[in-house]
């Protein structure tokens, strides 16, 4: 009895809640991306200083990832990457066109860094993608487990969509960036103003639906189907015993 009551207590503990989940994402990428729109539209403060001292937070984060646990954090240092990036280009002013091929550049960062965590085997998006397939339940956060784990009979499948899903958003952020950097040089820089917000709505909308319907969609049937398994399993294995 006691041996159950201490396998359910370290069972519990070892299952991330549904903030547990979204803690890394809202730290890594909310925290400084909203810190940044705050300090420039709420405090006044100009582009350069906003995203100066919107670059703490993934800068400690990283340093200390690098520091204390011996391995990168892999969305703080991208949005660090992105912010110097920013603080770069914001050097540059006086040519229009050149400030409005700024924001494609900055999405080809991302684009960039994504592509490199799919080849090192390491998906950025799934940070971001995993808490609203596992959705705080015990059972699909142990079913992510297995199947990434490459314990479970659907691993193979599942990791290939997992990589899928970072690897669309990778390629639609670079295809952003070469349509919003050849418009800032052939459209008319008053349509480009406002056109440049479109195509980004544009490719975020389509790559939420491409990424749902190649990724995200399967992964949740196979996180469901394993969870259901492994209960029938658990089902059986108490039936037998008694």
């Amino acid at each position: 009895m006691t041996t159950n009551t201490v396998s359910q207590g370290q069972s519990s503990n070892q299952t991330p809640s549904a903030l547990d989940n979204l803690r890394p994402l809202i730290v890594d990428v909310a925290v400084p991306l909203g810190s940044y729109y705050l300090f420039k539209d709420a405090f006044g403060m100009g582009t350069f200083a906003a995203l100066a001292w919107s670059s703490v937070v993934p800068a400690v984060r990283t340093v200390w990832s690098v520091v204390k646990e011996h391995r990168t954090n892999g969305l703080a240092g991208l949005i660090l990457v992105v912010n110097v990036v920013s603080l770069l280009l914001s050097f540059v002013s006086g040519d229009p066109r050149l400030m409005l091929a700024k924001d494609g550049a900055v999405s080809s960062t991302v684009g960039i860094g994504i592509l490199v965590s799919v080849a090192l085997g390491r998906p950025m998006m799934t940070a971001g993608m995993k808490p609203f397939l596992v959705k705080g339940d015990p059972k699909k956060e142990a079913a992510w487990q297995r199947l990434a784990s490459g314990r479970a009979a659907a691993s193979a499948d599942f990791l290939r969509k997992e990589r899928t899903f970072s690897l669309v958003w990778g390629v639609a952020l670079l295809a952003e960036c070469v349509a919003r950097v050849v418009g800032a040089y052939t459209v008319p820089v008053d349509t480009m103003v406002w056109l440049g917000g479109v195509v980004m709505a544009g490719v975020m909308v389509l790559t939420f639906l491409v990424s749902g319907g190649l990724a995200a969609g399967p992964m949740e049937e196979m996180l469901r189907a394993e969870a259901e398994a492994e209960e029938a399993a658990t089902r059986n294995a108490v039936a037998v015993a008694a």
